[in-house]
């Protein structure tokens, strides 16, 4: 069970959502606006963090994206916003999902588990013999890469690159086989849950944003190659 940190000013959405995810168990810290939100996940870090756009002396927006500034905590996005631009923006701000307003109480906690999940393995992985040892668990080396999923590391050049929990995923899934194209589909179902619907852009969102992170340690990394109409693949140097 988590920790779940819900920033709204709907009075009446966060006493059903926390409702809600009380009742499976998770525990909940509700916060009505932006700014005393992002002090309590600064200051308190949960498991996840679920934020509502719209809300007075902080958007959700803005939010995210200084949080992102110093962690990598993963986020829900809500918005009443029927927007295209909405969604794509919270993306490339490093959102780990997005739902829109009004949605199922269903529905918002099989978004939460499905988040969780990739966020890491829960007590009955931890306890599975055949889960711990399972591949996708061991640390990858690719030349100046080194991800290490147990430990949610990333580094290049033995440098720390902070990922989010969806972008780390996507790139495990590129840097297990250099030099093989994996398309946006391929993508999609190693770093979402099939009852998660992502389209193309938002997979082409987190590739930019990730490729930003890697520049800011390296301006010359170029190893996320992109093969337009096809997918993207990863090369080792």
């Amino acid at each position: 069970m988590a920790n779940i940190t819900l920033v709204d000013d709907d009075e009446n959405i966060v006493a059903s959502v926390s409702l809600a995810l009380e009742s499976h168990g998770h525990t909940v810290k509700a916060y009505y606006d932006g700014a005393s939100g992002l002090a309590a996940l600064e200051s308190n870090p949960p498991d996840l963090a679920i934020l509502d756009v719209k809300m007075p002396r902080m958007d959700g927006m803005e939010v995210l994206r200084r949080l992102r500034q110093t962690s990598e905590v993963p986020v829900i996005i809500l918005t009443s916003k029927d927007e295209e631009i909405d969604e794509i923006l919270g993306f490339n701000l490093g959102a780990d999902d997005y739902m829109h307003k009004p949605f199922s109480q269903r529905l918002l906690i099989e978004r939460v588990k499905a988040v969780l999940r990739r966020a890491g393995p829960d007590e009955s992985d931890a306890s599975n013999p055949a889960a711990v040892a399972a591949p996708g668990s061991k640390a990858i080396k690719r030349g100046r890469l080194t991800l290490d999923p147990a430990r949610h590391d990333c580094l290049w050049d033995n440098k720390p690159v902070r990922l989010t929990v969806t972008e780390f995923l996507l790139l495990q899934s590129l840097a297990q086989r250099p030099g093989f194209v994996k398309s946006r589909d391929n993508l999609m179902d190693a770093a979402y849950d099939d009852q998660v619907y992502v389209d193309d852009r938002t997979i082409d969102s987190h590739i930019k944003r990730m490729r930003k992170k890697f520049r800011q340690v390296d301006p010359e990394f170029d190893s996320i190659e992109t093969l337009y109409g096809v997918g993207y693949r990863y090369r080792e140097v």
